[in-house]
């Protein structure tokens, strides 16, 4: 018995990232529709000219675009730290200390309340149009804990990665070389078979240059793609660490020298930006004008985390990366589909083209550029996952 066929179609405006036609890379078809078969996208053309289909979704004009892909978030941990957040908009400065404060809440919590916290968090992120999903450890910092950790991100999202090196847990306080000896020996051989990634915060407060290189590559010896914490709240070695070792991703980037840019517009690792994270820290906003006019690929996260960014929603980072990171609507878009897939070396998510993932939102707007437009506003009507219906109302 052949699979079943579902039919997208009236859809006003369809973002499929296919360069051949479109809009800054958007690949923009008009009066267009999509065919499903068995969670992967098997047709995309104009309306009129869709082949026959055994299930119909009218799209009643409105657009469509690629599910959200999220290439940077922390939802395993416990506890919250809004007082910390309110305290910084009274005036404190942030520094990478607070983490400690969840490491303490993750260690006390079970198994089961880590998981409903991520499951909680999937579903939030799911919601608002995200149907991709990296979730790092790093709130456990002892080998049982971040072992606990990588299993729950894995169990729950779709790629999960070691935060091995997130800072110094308190009982290594001035001991960060014998916490990264720790890390090497133990926590790496023990976590790395439930990841598929090694992570690292390369920063003041967090882990120099040299200790950030020795837990990315026991990483990489033990199988994992890398990707680096970077240039957050300094200038620093990070950047240039991340593309040596060739990370998929480099995060955060809001201090970039002119050697810094000049490494990333050489290679293929994505700069993927955060910009929630400096929304809710006050921190300077990294220039994506200077990353993209000097051929970097840019990726955008909302980088859920308890202390820094609480947020699950790219329709709010494409907002913040059109007013503030001076991006236009297209280049946000992209960014935050096609860009999030390059951050994570994946080709089956963030377009919709004939092959791949049938992971798609449609908007309650005739257009992507609503997303920039009507900032805060609630416009995800429907997404597909695999190409199921999974929340939102069915378009009429």
């Amino acid at each position: 018995m052949s699979a079943r066929t579902l039919l997208i179609d009236h859809i006003g405006e369809l973002v499929t990232n296919d360069p051949a036609p479109g809009v800054e890379r958007l690949g923009i078809l008009r009066d267009a529709a999509v065919v499903i078969e068995e969670g992967r996208v098997v047709w995309v053309g104009p309306a009129a000219q869709a082949p026959a289909a055994d299930e119909r979704l009218d799209a009643a004009g409105a657009a469509v675009l690629p599910g959200f892909v999220e290439s940077h978030s922390h939802l395993v941990f416990a506890g919250e730290r809004a007082e910390e957040f309110a305290a910084r908009m009274a005036g404190h400065p942030y520094a990478a200390g607070g983490i400690k404060t969840t490491i303490a809440a993750t260690r006390a919590a079970s198994d089961e309340e880590l998981a409903n916290g991520v499951d909680r968090l999937v579903r939030e992120y799911r919601r608002q149009g995200t149907t991709t999903i990296e979730c790092k450890s790093g709130y456990g910092q002892t080998v049982l804990d971040e072992g606990r950790s990588v299993r729950v991100a894995g169990g729950h999202a779709d790629e999960a990665t070691l935060l091995a090196a997130h800072v110094p847990p308190p009982e290594y306080a001035g001991r960060a070389d014998d916490y990264v000896a720790m890390v090497i020996e133990e926590m790496i051989p023990a976590c790395a078979p439930h990841a598929s990634w090694i992570d690292a915060f390369c920063e003041v407060g967090a882990f120099d240059g040299d200790q950030t290189r020795a837990v990315l590559e026991a990483g990489r010896r033990a199988g994992l793609g890398v990707r680096v914490h970077a240039n957050q709240l300094t200038a620093g070695p990070g950047v240039r660490l991340g593309v040596e070792l060739g990370a998929a991703s480099v995060d955060h980037c809001c201090h970039l020298t002119d050697a810094d840019l000049d490494v990333l517009a050489s290679s293929d690792t994505v700069a993927t930006l955060l910009p929630a994270a400096d929304f809710c820290t006050r921190n300077a906003y990294p220039d994506a004008r200077r990353l993209l006019d000097a051929g970097v690929t840019v990726a955008l996260g909302a980088d859920c985390n308890p202390g820094t960014s609480y947020t699950t929603s790219l329709p709010f980072v494409i907002a913040l990366a059109v007013r503030d990171l001076h991006m236009t609507p297209a280049e946000a878009v992209w960014a935050a589909t096609a860009g999030g897939a390059r951050a994570l070396r994946r080709t089956d998510v963030g377009v919709l083209t004939p092959g791949a993932r049938a992971d798609l939102v449609v908007l309650d707007a005739p257009s992507y550029l609503h997303l920039a437009y009507r900032p805060g506003v609630p416009l995800v009507r429907a997404v597909l996952k695999d190409g199921r219906l999974l929340g939102g109302s069915a378009p009429e």
